[in-house]
């Protein structure tokens, strides 16, 4: 049997292909099917937030805000009494490709879901989140440590 590492890595990577796809198709770069289904679900939000929901760095969401609004998807905003925050929100043209978006995803899923069962696709979704927890960072933890079972750890 193939490595469980290996495994996700390929179920990654195949789903990964059909939603850049998707995305091309609507005229999108890589980053930004993710911070535009963000916002659609968060609403306004600030580059930290935004970061943190992704999972991507704050550099790089605020290199890819700058496309972004560039491209008319996304408006930054200044609160008024606090300077230290540029808020995000969807332009009508952003919350539309989000809308599309959404539906890229939806197609995505189904694809992948296609062969298991009801049952199968609950404990898939329940097992992926265990992993995602186990695999989250740990206070004080380096990841040398987190190696507990194998050989090298």
């Amino acid at each position: 049997m193939e490595p469980l590492h290996f495994l996700l890595m390929r179920a990654h990577t195949a789903l990964n292909r059909r939603i850049l796809s998707g995305a091309a198709e609507l005229g999108l770069s890589p980053g930004q099917p993710k911070i535009l289904e963000y916002l659609l679900s968060q609403g306004e939000s600030n580059q930290k937030s935004i970061a943190a929901g992704c999972e991507i760095e704050p550099a790089t969401v605020g290199s890819i805000l700058l496309r972004m609004e560039r491209d008319g998807l996304v408006c930054r905003t200044q609160r008024q009494g606090n300077r230290r925050f540029l808020w995000v929100s969807l332009t009508p043209r952003g919350r539309q490709l989000a809308l599309e978006m959404e539906k890229v995803f939806c197609r995505a899923d189904r694809q992948a879901e296609a062969p298991l069962t009801e049952e199968q696709r609950r404990q898939l979704c329940q097992l992926l989140k265990v992993l995602c927890d186990g695999l989250a960072p740990k206070p004080n933890c380096t990841e040398r440590e987190s190696c507990d079972g194998c050989d090298e750890g």
